[in-house]
């Protein structure tokens, strides 16, 4: 039924590419803190940087859970599901950090998501993923959904912000400089870009 692998490579790699969809799950240490579960998809905004890391852009959005709970503490787990196709769940659980705008990272590992221009989507960071454990399960249970289309929405809405008005969008909502547990969360003012 499940299979624990070494790495993310073959058939395992080709799998999570193609899902237009996945999941992130991270929670804070405390044991009565908020759990966090989001959805990302926008094509182009995963990537498989190696066999053992991954990578996905955090666009704008009214929270920044994922991030203060990776600052806190890195956990993370990711997984994808076939909605088309043969049945098939996969879980990499790992450790995660937000690399920022102002990192000397940032540049190079944003050259790892050539096929989406981040730039209408108030790019934030880019979540880095290295895998502890990676498995696959059944998904027998899943049910079958057909993908259409990327939603255009969250393009036209940040798309005309730029760096001053997307910090002062940030600061105007309660849960993006710390979390719903009061964990530090997306930094502000947002540092600019360096690419």
């Amino acid at each position: 039924m499940g299979k624990t692998y070494a790495r993310i490579d073959g058939r395992l790699r080709a799998f999570i590419e193609e899902q237009p969809m996945f999941f992130t799950a991270t929670a804070p240490l405390s044991g009565d803190g908020t759990i966090n579960l989001s959805p990302k998809g926008l094509t182009g905004s995963f990537a498989v940087v190696d066999e053992l890391t991954v990578a996905y852009l955090d666009f704008a959005g009214s929270n920044a859970e994922t991030i203060a709970h990776l600052r806190e503490n890195g956990r993370i787990t990711l997984m994808w599901c076939a909605f088309q196709g043969p049945p098939n769940i996969v879980r990499v659980h790992g450790r995660g950090e937000p690399v920022f705008r102002d990192d000397p990272r940032f540049k190079d590992l944003l050259g790892h998501f050539p096929g989406i221009d981040p730039t209408p989507h108030g790019l934030r960071a880019i979540i880095l993923v290295t895998a502890d454990l990676v498995r696959d399960t059944c998904g027998y249970a899943v049910p079958f959904m057909t993908y259409d289309e990327d939603r255009d929405l969250h393009g036209k809405r940040f798309g005309r912000e730029d760096d001053a008005s997307l910090s002062a969008y940030f600061g105007k909502k309660e849960y993006i400089a710390q979390s719903i547990d009061g964990l530090p969360g997306l930094p502000l003012p947002l540092p600019p870009s360096s690419v």
